[in-house]
């Protein structure tokens, strides 16, 4: 008898479609099949390539989906403490939040107070800053205290439907991450969007200055000084563009240098009248371009394989369209044009560089790849960095900030 009870079956001893089960099993005894081979067993347990790059896929558009939840869930704490611990707490002491929750809100304040004691007792509590019923709250919770006391936020936040409404569209995003589900590309820009926006409607503006041009993602926020001060990388001057067009790069700008070879960014996509407003708005701007003349050109144009000429009136075309440009303006010092004639090696469009709020957006040049086609790097000026230590640095930007001054000094203007 098993210990069940029940009896085990007699195994089959003249069994003859197996060698030895007739004298390796007793009679009476249970025969044990052998394990069957490593592989046969069922679906293969290793993940390929594919499965590998879909898990990453997700674990990366999570995480930036939880940087975002956390800055938001941070930041609406911190203005639920601001707006409703002056009128709680004078009364109600450290139970202010649970006299701000009310009879509504009853049983979930009660739970976070439970949470927080079991957090006390096992030492989960690392910050004493920690040390509140407020921090053990969840983002739906603390939406509801800003419900409930909508009165006492009126003052501070202009559109309920909008605070609403963004915080509709994190609770998709923060049910999908809390449970490890797959973040679809879609609902995770749909997230940052709405966590941008509330972050703004809650004021947590940036307080970089360039954040106006070119704003600041939560996970460079988070992890640049890992970077330099490199916040984008674009295989091509398509996706730049696609991403940061033109007018977000130059509008508004109140200084701008360039070197190139012709400077397509700027001259085939930031029309002539658009150029002339900026500039009489008060923009200085610089443009070096490559001496259409030179043997440089040449030389590129063997690189490229093309027609010979073909690239130097390209770069006289240019050349042309941004000296009419600068006959329209009053002021035609303030806009200035040279040429240079060494080898060409990068292409680099500084943007109120002399400032704390600069951008840049710089590509090397690559031998048999145009322009358009060459890999893009953007930069964020003004020596931003995260450690204090590193005060000194000098990062991408300044280096170069200083290249261009360097042949601009050598360079030749155009009358």
């Amino acid at each position: 008898m098993g210990s069940g009870g029940l009896e085990l079956p007699p195994g089959d001893a003249g069994d003859a479609g197996h060698e030895g089960n007739s004298t390796d099993v007793p009679p009476g005894a249970v025969s044990l099949a052998r394990p069957m081979e490593m592989g046969s067993i069922g679906p293969e347990l290793d993940w390929n390539a594919d499965a590998w790059l879909e898990v990453r896929t997700r674990a990366q558009r999570a995480g930036r989906a939880y940087i975002w939840l956390n800055l938001v869930e941070q930041r609406l704490r911190a203005v639920v403490a601001a707006v409703l611990r002056p009128v709680y707490e004078p009364v109600h002491g450290d139970d202010w939040v649970v006299a701000a929750a009310g009879p509504a809100g009853q049983e979930w304040v009660q739970r976070a107070v439970a949470v927080r004691e079991v957090s006390r007792r096992k030492g989960y509590l690392l910050d004493p800053a920690d040390d509140n019923v407020l921090s053990f709250l969840t983002l739906p919770q603390l939406r509801e205290l800003m419900v409930q006391h909508w009165p006492c936020f009126e003052p501070y936040v202009d559109e309920r439907r909008d605070v609403e409404l963004a915080l509709d569209e994190l609770e998709v995003t923060r049910n999908v991450v809390s449970r490890n589900r797959a973040l679809s590309e879609a609902v995770l820009a749909q997230a940052e969007r709405a966590a941008a926006k509330l972050l703004e409607i809650l004021g947590a503006g940036s307080d970089v200055p360039s954040a106006r041009r070119l704003p600041v993602d939560a996970v460079e926020d988070l992890v640049g000084d890992r970077y330099a001060d490199v916040v984008g990388v674009h295989p091509d001057r398509v996706r730049l563009l696609r991403q940061f067009p033109a007018e977000d790069l130059f509008g508004g700008a109140r200084r701008l240098d360039a070197i190139g070879i012709g400077l397509n960014l700027l001259v085939q996509n930031f029309s002539g009248r658009r150029l002339v407003r900026l500039a009489e708005s008060g923009c200085r701007v610089r443009l070096l371009f490559l001496n259409p003349a030179s043997s440089a050109v040449k030389r590129r144009e063997r690189e490229l394989g093309i027609k010979r000429g073909e690239l130097s009136r390209a770069v006289e075309m240019n050349i042309l369209h941004m000296r009419r440009v600068r006959s329209r303006l009053r002021d035609p010092g303030a806009f200035e044009i040279q040429v240079f004639d060494e080898t060409p090696r990068f292409t680099a469009y500084l943007v109120d560089g002399d400032g704390s709020d600069g951008v840049a957006v710089v590509q090397t040049y690559l031998r048999r790849t145009r322009g358009m086609e060459a890999p893009v790097l953007v930069l964020r000026g003004g020596h931003r960095v995260l450690k204090a230590d590193e005060n000194g640095e000098v990062g991408l930007f300044d280096t170069y900030r200083e290249e261009f001054e360097v042949a601009w000094a050598d360079s030749r203007p155009v009358s």
